[in-house]
């Protein structure tokens, strides 16, 4: 028996982009095309088969423990992007901003995909969901050099709107333009939540 069930939602990648160096800015350059291998992609500074754990995994690991690297790709919805724009009362918002690696446009709710979902390609490459990404206060000094005094509203904004986080079970290519198949576990929601 299948354990991921294809869905009937597709999306179609609008954007890509690199955060080249982390430590220099969170804002990412965009690019036409991504060279997905497992270890993420290569001009990426999130890439890597494996990376020093952070606040989000805190209650787990010491900081700066080497863990599997499951955030090789930051994935943002183009929809989502609209609303949070919106609420922000600015015209559009830039995904280079929030140092977006892919965005889509077509899945509705994409923030809220279930863990260990697949989106792939119709060459086959294969992205794995890790987790929602949610959302801080680090795009604001990317979003107030644009529009300023604006960048403080991005985190509630963003509430269950910042994407996805995700790493290559398939190497290939991610183009703009390629559309992604959304494929979901076979699996009932665990009935304890805390």
């Amino acid at each position: 028996m299948p354990a991921l069930i294809p869905t009937r939602h597709t999306g179609e990648i609008v954007w890509l982009g690199h955060v080249a160096d982390r430590d220099a800015k969170l804002a990412s350059d965009p690019v036409s095309e991504i060279a997905a291998t497992f270890a993420g992609f290569a001009a990426e500074s999130h890439g890597g088969l494996t990376r020093p754990s952070d606040t989000r995994v805190a209650a787990q690991y010491p900081l700066n423990t080497e863990i599997r690297n499951t955030r090789q790709f930051s994935i943002l919805s183009q929809e989502e992007l609209d609303i949070i724009a919106a609420e922000m009362g600015i015209a559009e918002f830039d995904p280079a901003w929030a140092g977006a690696s892919i965005v889509v446009r077509g899945i509705p709710d994409f923030s809220l995909v279930p863990p260990s979902s697949r989106l792939q390609t119709q060459n086959g490459t294969t992205l794995t969901v890790d987790m929602q990404n949610r959302p801080c206060v680090l795009p604001a000094a990317e979003i107030d050099a644009a529009h300023p005094g604006i960048g403080r509203a991005f985190k509630p904004a963003a509430k269950n709107r910042r994407g996805i986080t995700a790493w290559v079970e398939r190497e290939g290519l991610l183009r703009i333009g390629d559309i992604v198949r959304l494929h979901i576990p076979d699996q009932a929601p665990w009935p304890h939540t805390a």
